[in-house]
């Protein structure tokens, strides 16, 4: 089966982790979607990605050989577009909304949707093996998403 990556652009545009190719003549949008590209950061080529923007359209190129939709939300704020597109969508369990903010997480997986974080979406296949922050986290710990699996089976357990 193949995922479905829903990117919040400015969130990871503004995270410590993205580092734009440096060049005059692309804008900050196209940077992204290159990195997401040249990092090969949604996994396989069968993984729909649709990076969201807040706004409206500006003139956006980027290098072929990816499969990158670019949904600028008007009106509205990205956030706002990203929950709606959570809820639109009938299949909601490949959905990947890769963002930081507390809200929308919330929102998305209350609606079926995975989440991941900016720095998890990216460190895993950004950071060089043997990297400091390799040796700063011990291997035993689970990961961001099994964590949030785990807190999901308790609060069934306890909550509900």
């Amino acid at each position: 089966m193949s995922l479905h990556y829903v990117i919040d652009g400015y969130n990871i545009i503004n995270h410590p982790k993205f580092i734009p190719a440096r060049s005059s003549h692309v804008s900050i949008q196209s940077a992204l979607l290159d990195f997401i590209l040249a990092n090969k950061l949604t996994g396989s080529n069968k993984n729909k990605v649709t990076v969201v923007f807040d706004g409206y359209p500006a003139p956006i190129t980027f290098r072929e050989g990816g499969d990158i939709s670019v949904v600028f939300s008007r009106r509205i704020s990205a956030d706002e577009k990203i929950k709606r597109m959570v809820e639109v969508s009938a299949g909601r369990s490949s959905i990947i909304v890769v963002t930081d903010d507390g809200e929308i997480k919330c929102a998305v997986r209350v609606l079926g949707a995975r989440v991941q974080g900016i720095e998890e979406f990216v460190r895993s296949k950004v950071r060089p093996a043997g990297s400091a922050s390799d040796k700063e986290q011990p291997k035993d710990l689970p990961s961001h998403i099994q964590m949030q699996r785990i807190n999901e089976e308790l609060r069934k357990l306890w909550l509900e």
